[in-house]
């Protein structure tokens, strides 16, 4: 018969420290008979006899006093052991690494971040910024963040937002070149390029158009693989971008920004929390999580409401040959 090592050596020091199978038995929440037939398969194990015993008395052998010996200081250390990391597990301090992509570090997660650190200082965040989603288990990611579709890979996910593809270019833009009228007339216009990080190739547009997701190849003026020189190109009015909402929306609001062809702003894509499991985690990461959702779920601050997207937009105009342009 199968033996659990660790529970047989727990119920004999037991035991053995209060005189007593029935005592050892209430202090481990099992029965009495229970409590016997674990010292009998441990003595059966080792191939020697742990205690004198009758229906009155209980006192150890020579071997039982050497086994106790022996196994006592190991199990208080493992005990020791055990306590630790349910305290870890429960403090408000340690380390928390969080991975997110940089297209939406500054604008939805600093400042979940910023509020975390003031309201429990001890915790010490490592964040790295990461466009892929690796091997979480390798990595040691206690919380990722991903934009896009979910991640896979045996993690919890949960979407907090739906993200907005808005094209929209500066009012310095549109007083010199106009605005396109349609997606055809994208292809008239100067349009940012943006590079996927990892692979350097330039990142096809993304449309609703009726009930499908169409993907167009939009020829870039300006090419980055940096979503933030990209805003800052589109914001210079040096080209005309297909911006996500969490960073177009605010700069439209402040009218930094025009949306333009709004018909087609694409909502296909989500932001997502991811952490490892659902049950034992720290509290911590539990913490962080539940602040990220209580501050970013369905935040309408990271994206344009119908009646904005409706606003009347800017009357395109003819462009007028030029060298310069």
């Amino acid at each position: 018969m199968a033996i659990n090592e660790l529970r047989a050596i727990t119920n004999f020091v037991k035991a053995a420290e209060l005189g007593s199978l029935r005592q050892a038995a209430a202090t481990q929440g099992i029965t009495p008979q229970a409590s016997s037939q674990l010292l009998v398969q441990l003595e059966a194990h080792l191939g020697v006899r742990l205690f004198h015993r009758t229906t009155r008395s209980l006192s150890l052998t020579e071997e039982g006093r050497q086994f106790l010996a022996s196994a006592q200081p190991g199990l208080i250390t493992l005990q020791h052991a055990v306590q630790g990391a349910r305290r870890g597990r429960e403090e408000m301090a340690g380390p928390l690494r969080i991975v997110a992509p940089r297209s939406i570090l500054l604008e939805v997660v600093w400042p979940v971040i910023d509020a975390f650190c003031r309201r429990y200082p001890l915790v010490e965040p490592d964040v790295q910024l990461d466009d892929r989603i690796g091997n979480w288990v390798e990595d040691r990611v206690d919380v990722g963040f991903r934009s896009g579709n979910p991640p896979e890979g045996g993690v919890v996910a949960r979407r907090l937002l739906t993200l907005q593809l808005i094209v929209c270019a500066a009012p310095s833009y549109i007083a010199r070149h106009g605005a396109p009228a349609s997606l055809d007339e994208l292809a008239q216009h100067r349009c940012s390029g943006f590079r996927h990080p990892a692979t350097g190739k330039p990142m096809p547009w993304e449309f609703q158009v009726g009930d499908d997701i169409v993907s167009r190849a939009i020829p870039g003026a300006f090419c980055t693989n940096d979503i933030e020189v990209e805003a800052r190109a589109v914001l210079g009015g040096h080209a005309i971008g297909q911006l996500v909402g969490v960073t177009a929306a605010p700069l439209v609001r402040s009218g930094q920004l025009v949306p333009l062809l709004t018909q087609h702003v694409a909502e296909h894509l989500g932001l997502f929390v991811y952490y490892g499991s659902r049950t034992a985690l720290p509290a911590r990461v539990r913490a962080f999580i539940d602040l990220a959702v209580d501050m970013v779920a369905d935040n309408p601050a990271f994206g344009l409401t119908a009646q904005e997207l409706m606003a009347p937009a800017p009357k395109p105009r003819r462009r007028k040959p030029s060298a310069a342009a």
